[in-house]
């Protein structure tokens, strides 16, 4: 079965994003079509992808590598995320659908569940889960990629929001669920923004993130991304 360029660039996106892949490192197609069990023209398709998100840089005579923003490139996603994010709030409020609810709605049980038991593994894919679910109840596709792609770059710049603050942000959460669902657009925008405000402040003090521990490489052929 051929692997789509979209899957690799997924596969790729995902470990950079998770430090496997860290910045400034050299990202040859043949060891990446290798790690990934596809072919070189995947990966060379989601390499030029990955490069107009920002991922990745081209170098003369070094080929593609994995891109090392500066601190002010950083400051400036959280700045662009603090604009954005309470309007896409205000546009789920608007244009939510039921399907929508009901995801938002299990995501918030779950996080407040995991959060009380300090998991925070689960909550970190918990939290990203319910702020696509939120990118993607705006209705519009151009304002969800935006969205998701702003918060990809800031998990990868940023260490996360701290354990300790974890059932706090849950409660925050489940208030901007209860603004959306009610269609208070107003609302779900005060609430988006307070709570970005508080994230924003916390995270301006450590930069960037630490790399995290390299883990196995995945075979997409097998289905694992």
């Amino acid at each position: 079965m051929r692997i789509s360029a979209h899957t690799v660039c997924t596969a790729i996106r995902d470990d950079i994003v998770a430090g496997v892949l860290p910045p400034g490192s050299r990202l040859a197609e043949e060891q990446l079509a290798q790690r990934y069990g596809v072919s070189r023209v995947p990966v060379r398709e989601a390499l030029r992808t990955l490069e107009s998100e920002g991922f990745v840089v081209s170098r003369r005579h070094a080929g593609a590598c994995v891109a090392q923003p500066g601190d002010r490139e950083a400051a400036d996603l959280l700045d662009i995320r603090a604009l954005l994010e309470p309007l896409g709030a205000a546009r789920a409020a608007q244009r939510r659908t039921e399907a929508h609810l009901k995801v938002l709605r299990g995501l918030v049980r779950l996080g407040r569940q995991r959060a009380l038991q300090g998991q925070e593994a689960d909550l970190r894919s918990l939290g990203d889960w319910f702020h696509e679910t939120v990118a993607q109840a705006t209705g519009s596709p151009g304002l969800t990629a935006l969205l998701v792609q702003i918060r990809r770059k800031i998990t990868w710049l940023y260490a996360g929001e701290p354990v300790s603050r974890a059932a706090q942000l849950w409660q925050e959460r489940g208030a901007l669920v209860d603004a959306i669902a009610r269609g208070d657009a107003e609302r779900a925008r005060a609430l988006a923004a307070a709570q970005l405000e508080r994230a924003t402040l916390a995270r301006r003090q450590f930069r960037p993130a630490p790399v995290r521990t390299p883990k196995p490489a995945v075979n997409t052929g097998r289905g694992q991304i």
